[in-house]
């Protein structure tokens, strides 16, 4: 019911939601301007990847056992795509922010052997971006997997509407 055609968002949601990947807050309601957390991303990911088996557990000592997560986190940590907060942790129930969507979304399109370029232009001087998601998020940018707008404050929590873009854009271009 929140998802109405016209809205900028709109055929990115119906488009990773028809497919199962991404799923609303209800059965009536996407919810497009609340958070996604790190769980929630990495769980995206593993869905689109078939959901494959995994051994063993994370390593991170926030992840519980046996959650609705825990095998994507295992799976994307056993495959290089995610890192930790820290060295023993995930933060799985911190909100992903646009620089981490980025990095994740990189690595993801790495481990899946899609050719990375270098991007053609830079950040803008006054980006708000971590000195460490720097060339992912102008990768991202130059992907169409972030916009100009949310690649000018990389360091602000994604919208789930625009998670639903950034992996929309990933798998309708990017990953062609």
């Amino acid at each position: 019911d929140d998802v109405k055609n016209g809205d900028w968002f709109y055929d990115d949601v119906t488009g990773i939601v028809d497919r199962g990947y991404m799923n609303g807050v209800s059965d009536r309601l996407f919810a497009p301007n609340g958070a996604l957390t790190r769980a929630m991303l990495v769980t995206v990911l593993y869905r689109l990847e078939g959901k494959p088996t995994v051994r063993g557990r994370s390593g991170f000592s926030d992840v519980v056992v046996n959650s609705y997560y825990e095998d994507a986190v295992t799976w994307a940590a056993d495959n290089g795509i995610v890192n930790g907060t820290g060295t023993t942790t995930f933060s799985p129930d911190t909100n992903v922010t646009r620089e981490q969507l980025a990095a994740i979304i990189k690595r993801y399109a790495e481990y899946k052997g899609v050719t990375i370029y270098e991007p053609t232009s830079a950040l803008a001087p006054t980006a708000n971006v971590s000195a460490w998601a720097k060339d992912n998020v102008a990768w991202a940018a130059a992907e169409g997997i972030l916009s100009a707008t949310q690649a000018a404050n990389a360091v602000k929590s994604a919208t789930r509407a625009e998670v639903a873009m950034a992996m929309y854009t990933y798998l309708t271009k990017t990953a062609k």
